[in-house]
């Protein structure tokens, strides 16, 4: 059985296989080559096109959607924090955990509403600080009220 991958015969370089995984995957991956831009000072073209291992289309979807409609999403988390909390007062991964998901409300209704806020939920408990996942929950539950007014919410 030949690897097309590792097959010595082929003059360019090795293809590159996208990580196989669910959306769960895909968010968590994204929400890291978010930071990266943020770290590094990186397009979201430059931080998935140097990766060695090709992100998947749903995680390329998060990541330059997320970049293209920053202002917008920035827009949504600055009006709804409650107590002062700026973005720039906010820590990089709860910012980045909320831009991602105020993009899957905003930009993909294909997306359950409960799969995105319980994704970002777990992301935030994850990645933030010991408030992250209180903070991230209930702003987010203030974004899909406001980003998607027509679904049903659910009783307190």
């Amino acid at each position: 059985m030949t690897d097309e991958a590792s097959d010595p015969s082929d003059d360019g370089p090795p293809s590159v296989r996208p990580v196989i995984g669910g959306r769960h995957e895909a968010r968590e991956r994204a929400v890291h080559l978010l930071y990266e831009m943020a770290m590094k000072g990186r397009t979201a073209d430059e931080v998935l096109s140097g990766q060695v291992v090709a992100a998947d289309r749903y995680t390329a979807d998060l990541v330059t959607g997320v970049d293209d409609h920053s202002d917008e999403l920035d827009g949504v988390i600055g009006r709804l924090a409650k107590g002062g909390w700026s973005l720039e007062r906010m820590p990089t991964m709860d910012v980045l955990v909320l831009r991602t998901a105020c993009y899957e409300l905003a930009h993909r209704p294909d997306v359950p509403t409960g799969a995105i806020l319980s994704e970002a939920v777990d992301l935030a408990g994850r990645y933030g600080t010991d408030d992250s996942s209180r903070f991230v929950n209930g702003l987010l539950a203030s974004a899909a009220a406001e980003l998607r007014p027509d679904e049903a919410r659910p009783a307190p």
